[in-house]
Order: structure tokens, then sequence, then C-alpha cells
């Protein structure tokens, strides 16, 4: 028995290396070529999502379902992307539960997720059209948890880039790469904090033109005070954590308050926008198109790097019938990536009217990503001291 498994993985593995990619893909034997498969999925639930917003209110208001939506006829937009949400949700949490704590490629659960396309295809179609049929109380419900779901996406998002600015500034101050890197390290962390700079003087000319803009004022001065404090720990002589993380860190941080000061409703004084602004231009459907790749992107290389999430570091080596990434974790990413996409189409309300062509615009939206900037920054922080904390209290506990 065990010699006809591990004559399976062989030629699985051989089928792998010798095959085009279409073999591949149809003989289950790449689970790397399968990641590319549920991005494909994800994105397509999140253009139903867009069409079901931007264009299905003729179809939904068919639907007697419908009718006691709470927030009237524009909580109907907000009802489709939720119940595409749903069933894209739905579809990867049972992959998440059918392959979670897979450990070897020639395991069944391996070849289900790397294969089986045909059938999880009709799945996910089943899965995406059963949402549609269940009561509108059912799906404000749905609404209030995927505000939740959302943010442990944010929060896992955030955790795996503060993690790889630390590993690539680990790879740099390593004795391999120290002495190559040094002027590159410089180089990188100078451009950083000069694009910094430059990106906070260019949101106090844009965005905060009037002494009344108080709040974007508020907004951009605290951006700088924590990319300063940023910088002032990791250089402090019990941390030195080195420039280049605080320097990449401070463009993530800057990065986020113009997303959120971007967010801000259209018509107020303080953001400059031009008079066609209320109207779809080719500029608008653009943004929307890049913001939604961005969406299936940032899931996609996120869902990926479970190894930053584990407590106890392995540094054993893998051996060569171990599965190249965790899948239950993988699809994980995706199921909360579903509700993320949810929140950032009805701008975090399900009882907010967006415009066509408009993506996570809103007060809700603005205040999400502020929050997400300090709490990147706090994280970033502890990661810092905490190795400082522990060694004092395990000095004062012995």
């Amino acid at each position: 028995m065990e010699a006809g498994e591990s004559n399976s993985g062989n030629e699985r593995r051989i089928i792998s290396k010798d095959s085009s990619w279409f073999s591949q893909f149809r003989n289950a034997s790449n689970p790397w070529m399968a990641r590319y498969a549920y991005a494909l999925i994800f994105l397509l639930s999140n253009l139903l999502a867009w069409a079901a917003r931007d264009y299905g209110r003729g179809a939904l208001t068919e639907m007697k379902r419908l009718k006691g939506c709470n927030g009237g006829k524009d909580c109907l937009d907000a009802e489709g992307v939720l119940r595409v949400s749903l069933g894209c949700f739905i579809f990867f949490m049972i992959m998440f539960f059918s392959t979670a704590r897979t450990s070897k490629l020639n395991d069944v659960r391996d070849t289900w997720h790397s294969g089986w396309w045909s059938v999880k295809i009709a799945l996910w179609v089943v899965i995406t059209i059963i949402p549609f049929l269940l009561p509108s109380e059912f799906i404000q419900i749905y609404g209030e948890v995927a505000h939740f779901g959302a943010g442990v996406f944010l929060l896992i998002q955030l955790i795996s880039i503060i993690s790889f600015i630390t590993w690539l500034n680990d790879c740099c101050e390593s004795e391999k790469f120290a002495a190559r890197c040094r002027i590159h390290v410089m180089l990188f962390a100078t451009t950083a904090y000069v694009v910094c700079l430059v990106g906070i003087i260019l949101m106090y000319i844009w965005y905060a033109p009037k002494p009344s803009c108080l709040l974007n004022i508020f907004f951009i001065s605290w951006t700088l005070v924590l990319l300063q404090l940023m910088t002032s720990v990791s250089l402090h002589p019990k941390v030195d954590a080195g420039i280049l993380t605080p320097g990449l860190m401070g463009l993530y941080v800057v990065f986020l308050c113009w997303c959120a000061i971007r967010s801000e409703p259209a018509g107020g004084s303080c953001i400059r926008k031009s008079d066609s602004a209320t109207k779809t231009d080719w500029l608008s459907i653009i943004s929307f198109v890049v913001a939604v790749l961005a969406i299936v992107i940032a899931t996609f290389s996120t869902g990926i790097d479970s190894k930053c999430f584990q407590l106890k570091k392995d540094n054993t080596p893998a051996a060569e019938d171990d599965v190249p990434y965790g899948y239950g974790f993988f699809h994980f990413v995706f199921a909360t990536g579903a509700m993320y996409f949810a929140m950032l189409l009805i701008g975090w309300n399900s009882h907010h009217s967006m415009r066509k062509w408009t993506i996570d615009v809103g007060w809700t939206s603005t205040w999400v990503k502020i929050v997400n900037e300090w709490l990147a920054v706090c994280v970033y922080l502890w990661m810092l001291i905490a190795p400082i904390v522990w060694n004092i209290r395990h000095i004062g506990s012995t």
C-alpha cells in the first residue's frame, strides 16, 4: 500500500516536471497552478458583485424577497453585492474545511485542492445562486458579520506586509549579503523617506488647502508624527532595527493615509476634484479596474504567506513531498477576502448608495483606512519592542 502511494506521488512529480501547464492543471499535479484558478474564481465573484451593484437593480427588483430591504431601493445594490459575497465566502470556507492541515502532495485532499475543477466550478455556480434565494434579513445579518471578516482580512494582510518588510531587512543585514547590500539599503531607505516626505507635502497641498480642513490636516500631520516615531524606535540602540524597515513602513502608512483621504465623499471643499467628478469618465473606470485587480492580487499574495503566522518557527528543510504552501490558510484568506471586497463595493455600509464605477468611498471607508494605518504602526512597533519586553520579563522572573 505504501509502495503504491509512493509510486503515485512519484508519477505526479514526473507529470508536474515534464508536462505542459495544461496537463499539470488537468491532472491535478501542480498546486502552484491551482492558485491562479482560485484567483480567477475570486475575480469572477468580484465582477459579479460589481455587476449586481451597478447594473443589477432592474433584475433584483423583480425578486419579491428583496422588497423588505431596510435601506429602500438603494439597499438593493448592497444586497446584490452581499449575496454574491456570501456565495464566494461559502465556497472558500468549504475548500478551507476540506483542505486544512494537508501536509503531503500524495494526500487525497491535495488532489481535491489541485484538481476536480469541473466539480468545483459547478459547486461555485450553485453556491453563488443559493444566496439569492435567502431572505433579506439573513443577508443583512451576513452584512454585519462581513464587517468583522473584512477586518480579519485587513489584519492578516497587515501582518503579512510587515513580515515581508522585516524579512527583507533581515536578508540585507545577514552575513551573506550585508557587505553587498549596504549601499542598496541606504539608497532604498533614502528614496523611501524622500517619497514619504513628498507624499505628505502633496497631501497638504491637495487635501488641506484651507485652515478649515482640520480633519485632513490632522490625518496628514499624525502620519508624519507616526513616521518619526517609527524611525526613532527603530534606530534606538536597544532595538537597532536599521533604517530600511521604518522607511518601507513609512511608504505603507503614507499610502494608507492617501487612500483614506481619497475615500472621503465628493462635495467637500478640502478635496480638489474636477467639475466632472459626479460623472463617470475613463479615469474613474481605470481606477476601478485597478482597484479590483489590486484586491485579487493582495488576496492571492497573502494567501500563500502562511509561514509568517506560525508562532513557532520551524527551520527543518521541507521534504520533497511536502505541500508548497498551507492550503487551508490559502482558502481562509480568500474567504475573508470575499467579505472584504463586499465591504469595498458597498463602502462598508449596507445602507450607503454608491455611484457607478466607484469603490471604497464614504466616511466609513475613510475611518477604516485610518484605523488600519494606526494599527499598522502599533503592530510594527510591537514587533520591534516585543523581544526587549520578553527579555526583561525573563530576567525579572529568574
